[in-house]
C-alpha cells in the first residue's frame, strides 16, 4: 500500500481498511510493503518505483488517493510492467480524471455529494443553536471496478 502521512485521520482509516481486507483474504500483512507518503503524483512514483524493485515486487498496489496512483502508473511503465497484467492498481476518491487514463483506474468511491449535504446539515443546525442528533456520520464508499485490476499470474499468487 502507499498510504498517505499518518497523522491525518482518513489516512489512517483508509490504511485500517487495507489491513482488514489483508488479513480477511488470509494474508500476512507485510509492513514493508506499506509506504507512507505525501498524496502527489510524484511520491505515489517514488514509492511504488521502492515496492516494484522488491526481489518479491507485489503483484498490486492499492494507493491511499487517486492521485498517488496515477504516480504508480507512471513507475509501473518506467520499469516496463503492463497494468493490469504485470501489476494491479487500486486508487481512491474516484476523482473523474482515473476514468480516462489507460487502462481506466478501479478506485474507492466516496459519496461526496452525500457527505456535503450531511455536513451542510450539521453546519447549519449548529449554526441555529440546536444540538445535533449525532456529529459523525459514516457513509459508505463503494468499489468502482476499471481495467486496472486482474488477477495475478498464477506463479506470483499468494492465495
Amino acid at each position: 500500500m502507499i498510504s498517505g502521512p499518518r497523522d491525518v485521520s482518513c489516512i489512517r482509516a483508509r490504511q485500517a481498511g487495507y489491513t482488514s481486507a489483508i488479513e480477511a483474504a488470509g494474508l500476512p500483512v507485510d509492513a514493508g510493503l506499506v509506504v507512507n507518503t505525501q498524496l502527489t503524483r510524484e511520491d505515489g512514483c517514488e514509492a511504488a518505483r521502492t515496492l516494484l524493485k522488491k526481489s518479491d515486487r507485489p503483484t498490486a498496489i492499492f494507493s491511499a488517493n487517486d492521485v498517488q496512483a496515477l504516480g504508480v502508473y507512471q513507475a509501473a511503465r518506467e520499469l516496463g510492467l503492463t497494468i493490469p497484467d504485470d501489476l494491479s492498481v487500486v486508487g481512491f476518491d474516484d476523482l473523474p480524471v482515473v476514468a480516462w487514463v489507460e487502462p481506466p483506474l478501479t478506485t474507492v468511491h466516496q459519496p461526496l455529494t452525500e457527505m456535503a449535504a450531511a455536513a451542510t446539515e450539521l453546519a447549519l443546525a449548529l449554526g441555529r443553536g440546536e444540538k445535533p442528533a449525532q456529529l459523525g456520520v459514516e457513509i459508505a464508499t463503494t468499489l468502482t471496478i476499471r481495467n486496472s485490476t486482474a488477477a495475478p499470474p498464477k506463479e506470483r499468487s499468494k492465495i
